[in-house]
């Protein structure tokens, strides 16, 4: 890991002057403004001209620019010596593409967990990285057996307290006592809760039992169509199934579109009301599964030549070994099945953020073809295909994904929103996102000059300010490309 002199900053007076503002709670464009940064906080919000006789340090021009809140990332993942190696390439990645902070959930698997380290660096300024947020992963880490009674499981609960961590991650199985003693115990220590409700627990949890013991917030699509199940209670698996085998446990999970009830019915809402009851917030990742409905197009992101390091395409690549590499023989039928699931799984979300439920942004990069911050922009373009609005969109991205980690420690979210008096992590683009969600991946966005012909390349980030440093975005991108290089000339 490189130390933190990719960014330039803290100033004691920094000016972003003549931008408009998409201030991350929903309201509509404003500008052009110019925002004034003492240090590490936003001082002012005033007309362009307004802060000409403050002594700053240093004006970013950001004429015919946009600033944003820092963006959140709620479901973030490290890479292991197989994929990617150096946490610098994550990290780098997310900041490239405006990440401001990113829980992990968890950063690792393992003992010493270095997502921990990493997060006590960040906030020191020491590394080059975003805002880490460490969730541990129930009964990992501490190099003993999982818990199996209710007492262990407390013990575990004050144990990773101890270490550090935020919250806790469930991933199943266990058992209800067990489970509701971990949730109880989480909110006795200002921790918060999410779920991975696997296949292999949910005959047992489902979302609903999972939101009435106490659980925060539940990711993926796990635990909400074996709640809406139509006239069963367990998933009707097709004899011979097998859960090991990767292609098996995934392609078998689009038939739960037509398990389930239909949509807008009485059964439908009833569990999207248990969910507001309980103050359930939903992570969906729908870009993590996004290779199932369309493989050729994962395999070929044209980000992959130039910022997919090549032991991570390797890793991609259909194996039985591999989590998440498990296209051994997708066929057109398995596309249909999961382009079928995924208009439920869109309307759910749709619904539950009109019913007033908090959706945040999770990319889980990593696996199955999402490389970070990549990742991230793609699950900014299918939370719009859901049918969230832009702007709904940029909510979830920033002040509802910071308010999903700060309110279990029971603080208000100092991010998540370009006011005064809020932290300093902003990002600054060349494009309206509001318009087109393509111009902030790293790549850009072609465009075709009408009056000359030409394809021109534009938007990108420009810059990623973070604790009130200042990162050029083209310049992390760079230092990625080379380790893209780099790896690929050994």
């Amino acid at each position: 890991m490189s130390e933190a002199d990719d960014g330039a900053g803290r100033y004691a007076l920094l000016l972003i002057t003549g931008a408009t503002i998409i201030d991350g709670g929903g309201a509509p464009p404003v500008g052009p403004r110019d925002i004034l940064i003492a240090n590490n906080r936003i001082q002012a919000i005033a007309p362009v001209g307004s802060f000409k006789d403050q002594p700053v340090q240093r004006t970013i021009d950001a004429k015919g620019m946009y600033v944003m809140p820092g963006f959140v990332d709620t479901h973030g993942h490290l890479g292991d010596p197989e994929k990617a190696p150096n946490s610098e390439y994550a990290y780098k990645l997310w900041l490239a593409h405006g990440v401001t902070s990113v829980r992990g959930v968890g950063f690792t698997f393992v003992p010493n967990d270095p997502g921990l380290i990493d997060a006590e660096r960040s906030a020191r300024g020491e590394i080059t990285a975003p805002r880490l947020f460490a969730y541990g992963v129930f009964g990992a880490h501490w190099g003993e057996a999982p818990p199996t009674t209710p007492e262990a499981a407390r013990n575990w609960v004050r144990w990773a307290k101890q270490q550090g961590y935020l919250g806790v991650k469930f991933i199943g199985p266990t058992t209800e006592p067990v489970f509701a003693a971990a949730l109880d115990e989480t909110k006795k220590h200002n921790m918060g809760s999410i779920a991975h409700i696997a296949q292999t627990w949910v005959a047992d949890i489902n979302g609903a039992q999972a939101a009435q013991l106490g659980l925060s917030g539940i990711t993926h699509f796990y635990g909400h169509f074996e709640s809406l199940l139509d006239g069963v209670t367990i998933q009707k698996f097709p004899i011979g199934y097998n859960y090991a085998d990767e292609q098996d446990r995934f392609a078998r999970v689009a038939e739960l579109a037509k398990q389930s009830v239909a949509i807008g019915s009485d059964e439908w809402n009833a569990y999207l009301d248990i969910l507001i009851e309980n103050k359930v917030t939903m992570s969906p990742t729908f870009n993590i599964y996004s290779a199932g409905r369309d493989l050729a197009k994962a395999q070929r992101f044209v980000w992959h030549d130039r910022y997919t390091l090549p032991s991570l395409m390797k890793f991609y690549t259909p194996s039985t070994v591999n989590h998440g590499s498990f296209f051994f023989d997708w066929t057109t039928a398995k596309e249909i099945a999961w382009r079928n699931f995924y208009q439920k799984w869109f309307r759910l979300v749709r619904d539950y953020v009109n019913k007033g439920g908090r959706v945040t942004v999770g990319s889980d990069p990593g696996f199955i073809y999402q490389t970070w911050g990549f990742a991230y922009v793609g699950e900014l373009e299918m939370l719009q295909e859901a049918g969230l609005t832009p702007l709904e969109v940029m909510r979830a991205a920033t002040i509802d994904g910071a308010r999903e980690i700060y309110e279990p420690l029971g603080q208000t979210a100092p991010i998540g929103m370009v006011r005064a008096g809020m932290l300093a992590d902003l990002v600054i683009t060349p494009e309206d996102p509001l318009q087109n969600f393509k111009t902030l991946y790293g790549t850009g966005h072609m465009r075709l000059n009408k009056e000359t012909g030409t394809l021109q390349r534009v938007g990108r980030v420009r810059w990623t300010i973070k604790d009130g440093i200042v990162y050029d975005a083209h310049n992390l991108l760079a230092d990625v490309e080379a380790m893209v290089q780099s790896q690929g000339a050994n």
